[in-house]
């Protein structure tokens, strides 16, 4: 890897950090779903991050889907509640999605800070010839 690829596999991360963070967001934004007993539950997303295929950097090889089992609690002023008063929530922690937005808000601004960083090195190298 050469140092002028720096911006390429920051960028990488740069994207990973992205959709790692549209992941979380979209799991906390669900956590609160409720479903009938008898459906599946909102299945929280998790961001499965892998090296690149040509080798510098990163990027998504997919995501994995947490339990559509949820979790059942009493909530019989529900409408979707069932004969029992119970209904399906996602078994989604509110404090371990906070953990995983701010490890991946501190790595896009890392990423991106070395972003800046090249840009700064390859603009001084480029005036040196001047």
């Amino acid at each position: 890897m050469s140092t002028f690829n720096a911006i390429g596999v920051a960028g990488s991360g740069v994207t990973v950090y992205r959709k790692w963070l549209d992941a979380v967001s979209d799991n906390i934004a669900n956590m609160d779903n409720v479903s009938r007993t008898s459906d599946k539950a909102f299945q929280a997303r998790y961001v499965v991050a892998q090296e690149a295929a040509d080798g510098n950097g990163a990027q998504v090889g997919g995501v994995a889907l947490g339990s559509a089992e949820g979790i059942v609690v009493q909530d019989p002023d529900n409408p979707l509640a069932d004969n029992e008063g119970n209904v399906r929530r996602p078994d989604i922690d509110l404090s371990s999605q906070m953990a995983q937005m701010m490890m991946a808000q501190r790595a896009y601004q890392a990423n991106l800070s070395v972003v800046d960083r090249a840009k700064e090195c390859y603009s001084a190298a480029i005036n040196l010839g001047k």
